[in-house]
């Protein structure tokens, strides 16, 4: 969208025009900068601090960067999708200029200087004969209470001071010092603590129960019950775990077998009933005369776990007078479509409720920080004027918050005498990856389908490609065959809750093709890195292939016994970053990964550390996921519900990661904190195939999946 005045505007200033309600300038020598988006450990504040910074021209240390609260931050729906800097960071390019522009029309008209002839150094206004004012001087909220003109154009690249660098995390002090800044560290006055009793199993009803023993301990403020919905709460934490355990104990439940075989998941994706999508095509199949071989593969991933090292949170206070106001502090990535969440399930006014930002655990998708916010609101209803704080336990996050879809991809390929491909296709089975509030017709909370009422969330829906896709997240190929054809089944049972993780469909998509890729190439007997060079037609793409192969050492690795490097490539949702890694690995008794060698192109890189930190943590999370991560479960329920019994890569396990930035050239920001995802897995398990010659299609990479593979 145009402004009157010529600029575009971002998407976030057009859904937010208010140039106030994204900064306020205080008299005080200080900027408060107000995002839509959150801070959940991956630096993003940071990164915007800076561009606030860069556009006013004041120090860094001058910008304070406030947490989202509906009803005061600009609603920039989810932090989701590696977009912060790509659209609040343009959002805030835009905003400051302005408002840097408004404040110099203001020192200009009050020190009878032209505008042009003023410059700002620290918020100091100058002008050539001496006189000065600032933008604390003249702080005014007025100067702000107006909607973006879009005629101030934010500055070049060239004249750059703070964006590009590498300034210190604003989040880390607090963190690395053990300063309480999260979730489960909110001490209100008259907190009160409470604890949900989960079903026993996932189709589960609340048959009978009697409260008496745990309203007994000295303490106990309530129980809670609503349909299958049972909850405590108590004036001290430890009172409200032992209620919680004798609820449990003192609780009878009705169980029903509801999940398919886990044995044999990849056959219940490809045949469970779905609604089939062609998301692409181009072209179609070749002639008889052109084609050589026809050949096929199929890729399957496991459900896969969050995993957060601190399980989910939140605060929730009922107003103890009147109509109910419900306040809320969750680590939830959208307050906005939480807010609207609550409302529905609660049956309040979206007037009436608040929901404030605070930091929880590290995590990169839907976990459960949204269902702690209705279970801490449910649990405060019964006890107004009181704040109640529920904090999961592990194995609450581990078997009820939502998982990444278990999938199954099928790639096929039409190719030539040289191994060329004529016609590409990838078919997808799985569910959808997006169960967050405002998603579904019902109400996508844990809670709200235990109560009295409640129903099964509906089966998880998909973003549009338009946006990246779910399922379908860079499943279009990224080189340029003459044909192609993408087809999504998305499935309409939903046995386990999906929703959004890390990458969404792009993790299996990406380790499927690139995979295939590989498998085309030794058939053609070509080098991946020149078959793939072949295939490329963007020079970006082909930088950072040849960037990760270069710096890798790619033509002069050494063979040897039990050992294998591999490649993976992907633009991330074929829009954002580009990627390419270099894997090397050693498999004797285990898979080992040695080293991740890894070149993104991310255009304009705000804050190189926090860009190589993003690459690094998405490079060793996919490690994880690619060696060991698995959700495990009966006909009743999840069974990897602990550490034991869903392991992670541990410290000793992670690889050395070479990370290279390519030079932005130019190029505006692109995300960045999911490209590393699928091209690492990528490179694993085809380093793993010239480590031992055998193909592994089945995530995880264990020895149970290379004995299932190898010959018999």
């Amino acid at each position: 969208m145009n402004s009157p005045r010529g600029l575009a505007l971002p998407p976030s200033v057009v859904a937010n025009p208010r140039l106030g309600d994204w900064l306020r300038v205080l008299p005080a020598g200080v900027i408060e900068v107000r995002p839509g988006k959150v801070e959940l450990g991956q630096g993003v504040l940071t990164a915007l601090a800076q561009v606030a910074a860069e556009e006013l021209d004041v120090s860094p240390g001058r910008v304070r960067m406030m947490p989202a609260v509906t009803g005061v931050s600009p609603d920039e729906g989810y932090t989701s999708g590696s977009l912060s800097v790509q659209h609040s960071g343009a959002a805030l390019r835009l905003v400051c200029a302005e408002a840097r522009g408004r404040y110099l029309a203001a020192a200009a008209a009050r020190l009878g200087v032209p505008e042009d002839k003023l410059t700002v150094a620290d918020g100091q206004i100058l002008a050539p004969d001496g006189r000065a004012t600032s933008y604390w001087e003249l702080a005014d909220d007025g100067l702000l209470d107006r909607p973006a003109a879009g005629g101030y154009p934010p500055k070049p690249a060239s004249a750059y001071r703070l964006v590009g660098t590498s300034l210190p995390r604003l989040d880390l002090p607090d963190k690395l010092t053990g300063r309480p800044r999260y979730a489960n560290d909110l001490a209100l006055d008259g907190l009160c603590y409470g604890r949900v009793v989960r079903p026993p199993a996932r189709d589960a009803t609340l048959a009978g129960l009697d409260p008496a023993a745990a309203l007994a301990l000295p303490g106990v403020l309530t129980v809670v019950r609503d349909g299958s919905f049972l909850g405590v709460v108590a004036e001290r934490e430890e009172v409200a775990l032992r209620a919680a355990d004798g609820l449990r104990a003192d609780a009878t439940w009705e169980r029903r077998p509801s999940l398919p075989d886990n044995g044999d998941l990849p056959a219940f994706l490809r045949s469970a009933a779905a609604e089939t999508t062609v998301l692409a095509e181009r072209g179609g199949p070749p002639s008889s005369g052109q084609l050589a071989a026809s050949v096929e593969a199929t890729y399957h991933r496991p459900y896969l776990a969050h995993a957060s090292m601190g399980p989910s949170s939140a605060t929730a206070l009922v107003s103890e007078h009147g109509a109910p106001r419900l306040r809320v502090w969750s680590h939830t990535q959208g307050v906005y479509p939480l807010r609207a969440e609550l409302a529905r399930a609660l049956g309040l006014a979206v007037a009436d409720i608040t929901v404030a930002h605070v930091a929880g655990a590290g995590c990169y998708g839907h976990n459960g920080a949204d269902d702690a916010a209705l279970d801490a609101a449910l649990l405060a209803m019964a006890v107004p004027g009181r704040p109640v704080q529920v904090t999961w336990s592990r194995a609450d996050e581990l078997g009820w918050a939502p998982f990444g879809p278990a999938a199954v991809v099928r790639i096929s390929a039409d190719v030539d005498e040289t191994g060329n491909v004529l016609f590409w296709r990838h078919q997808i089975w799985g569910n959808g990856h997006s169960t967050r509030p405002g998603s579904n017709p019902s109400v996508a909370l844990l809670a709200a389908g235990h109560r009295t009422g409640g129903g099964n969330i509906e089966a998880a829906a998909e973003p549009p490609m338009s946006r990246g896709g779910g399922a379908g997240r860079n499943s279009v190929p990224g080189y340029d065959f003459p044909a192609y054809q993408v087809v999504n089944h998305r499935l309409l049972d939903m046995p386990l809750r999906t929703s959004a993780l890390r990458s969404l469909g792009a993790f299996l998509n990406v380790f499927a093709a690139e995979s295939f890729m590989d498998e085309l190439a030794a058939a053609a007997g070509r080098d991946p890195v020149e078959y793939r060079l072949a295939w490329l037609t963007d020079p970006r793409a082909r930088a950072v292939v040849e960037s990760a192969a270069r710096r890798s050492g790619w033509g002069t690795w050494p063979r040897a016994e039990s050992a294998g490097h591999g490649i993976g490539f992907a633009r991330y949702k074929n829009a954002s970053a580009y990627c390419a890694v270099v894997a090397e690995v050693a498999a004797v008794s285990e898979i080992r990964v040695r080293r991740l060698t890894i070149a993104v192109d991310a255009g304009l890189v705000i804050n190189p550390d926090g860009a190589a930190n993003q690459v690094e943590g998405g490079a060793i999370q996919a490690t994880s996921w690619a060696l060991k991560e698995q959700v495990r479960f009966d006909r009743y329920g999840v069974t990897s519900d602990s550490w034991e019994t869903y392991p992670i890569l541990r410290f000793s396990e992670v690889p050395a990661v070479d990370v290279e930035l390519l030079p932005g050239n130019g190029n505006p920001a692109l995300g960045i904190g999911e490209a590393a995802q699928g091209p690492t897995a990528a490179a694993i398990g085809n380093a793993v195939y010239e480590a031992l010659g055998v193909r592994i299609r089945t995530l995880p990479l264990t020895a149970e999946q290379i004995l299932a593979a190898m010959p018999d």
